[in-house]
């Protein structure tokens, strides 16, 4: 097992991750924010589905899903069909315009990586995927349960508190 002090630099260089997403989000369409990437993104990859699950995959609150949903079916690259199981749910299904802004997205972010990691061989990209994905495998489904960290240590003193 890794030591103390990998996991801590560990540490360092995933908060450092920040510093490239924000780099990611600076490339997306002025009316297609993160949160509308992420709905186009995830409708693209798992097809129709409900808000809930929808709310689910973003691991974000409901409320914040349905002002997400909202903002792509404006711009019609969404819409919001009964569901036949439940007529009080409604499916979520990508339009022929989603699916050209999703593509749009997607050449924007590949444009991106290869320009910046043009000097990584392939297998270097190949690695990092990797590596990336068992990351995230190891952390499972975020919305989990809490993880237990250890009791702090409490140190014995042996001074008496001053009086007053």
């Amino acid at each position: 097992m890794a030591e103390r002090a990998q996991f801590e630099e560990l540490a360092r260089q995933l908060s450092a991750v920040g510093a490239v997403k924000r780099d990611m989000g600076r490339i997306l369409p002025p009316d297609c924010p993160a949160g509308s990437a992420a709905v186009l993104t995830l409708l693209g990859r798992h097809g129709d589905m409900r808000m809930s699950k929808l709310a689910e995959l973003l691991a974000v609150d409901m409320s914040v899903t349905s002002r997400h949903v909202a903002h792509v079916a404006a711009r019609g690259w969404i819409e919001r069909l009964p569901d036949p199981a439940d007529k009080r749910s409604r499916i979520l299904r990508l339009t022929p315009e989603g699916l050209e802004q999703l593509d749009e997205l997607s050449r924007r972010t590949t444009h991106l990586l290869a320009e910046r990691l043009a000097d990584w061989t392939d297998d270097e990209v190949g690695q990092l995927i990797r590596l990336m994905t068992r990351l995230r495998d190891s952390f499972g489904d975020c919305r989990s349960a809490p993880v237990r960290l250890p009791a702090p240590v409490v140190e014995e003193t042996t001074r008496t508190p001053a009086s007053t």
